[in-house]
Parts: C-alpha cells; structure tokens; sequence
C-alpha cells in the first residue's frame, strides 16, 4: 500500500466518527454485504461517512491491508475497526452495536 492511499484512509477514519468503506455509495450501494451495513446504519440513524472503494483499486487493495481484513465493507467506529457484514449484523442484532455508539458518545436512534 501506498504512502498516499495510507493517508487517504487516515484521514477518513480521523475525520468521521463513523465511518463505512464499502462498494458504492450510500445512496447507491453495488454489493448486498455494504447494503446491509448502511440498512443498520440507517435503522439506527447514524451519521455516517460512505467510502467507495470501487472508485480507486489502491483504496480497495489498501483497506484489506490497512485493517488485515479480508473483506468489504468494512466500519470503523471513532478510529477503531469494528469488522465487516456478518460482525456488524451480529451486534446489531445483539444490541452490541448500539451500546457501542452510545459509550462513544455517538447520536443514534434508540429502540424505544
């Protein structure tokens, strides 16, 4: 990976507290695994910030690099790798994920 896609990523997961790389965009995800994660993103009504690694092969390559994990998306919460579609499904499912936001300090939509 290079300098300069290594500063990219940086800079996306300094910048926002949540942050989703992932194929395609919010609006128009290109793969079922990123639509999933932005659907519970959505449910929760995080903001969150879409990287689309399809745009850029060095940004797709370097991520799995990045974050030693194999697969896209990927979500990073306040600077720390979360995991990809079946680790975010799992604690949403759980209710781990929107613990996770909340001692984060992060605003989300709470089951009511």
């Amino acid at each position: 990976m290079n300098d300069q896609t290594k500063e990219l990523i940086n800079n996306e997961i300094k910048n926002n507290e949540v942050c989703l790389f992932m194929k395609g965009t919010p609006d128009a995800p290109q793969c079922g695994f990123s639509m999933a994660v932005i659907n519970i993103l959505k449910i929760l009504e995080v903001n969150f910030k879409g990287v689309n690694v399809l745009a850029d092969q060095n940004l797709r390559e370097g991520i799995k690099v990045f974050s030693d994990w194999p697969t896209i998306p990927q979500l990073y919460i306040k600077n720390e790798f979360i995991g990809g579609c079946d680790i975010v499904k799992e604690m949403y499912e759980s209710g781990e994920l929107a613990k996770l936001f909340e001692d984060q300090g992060i605003n989300f939509k709470k089951k009511s």
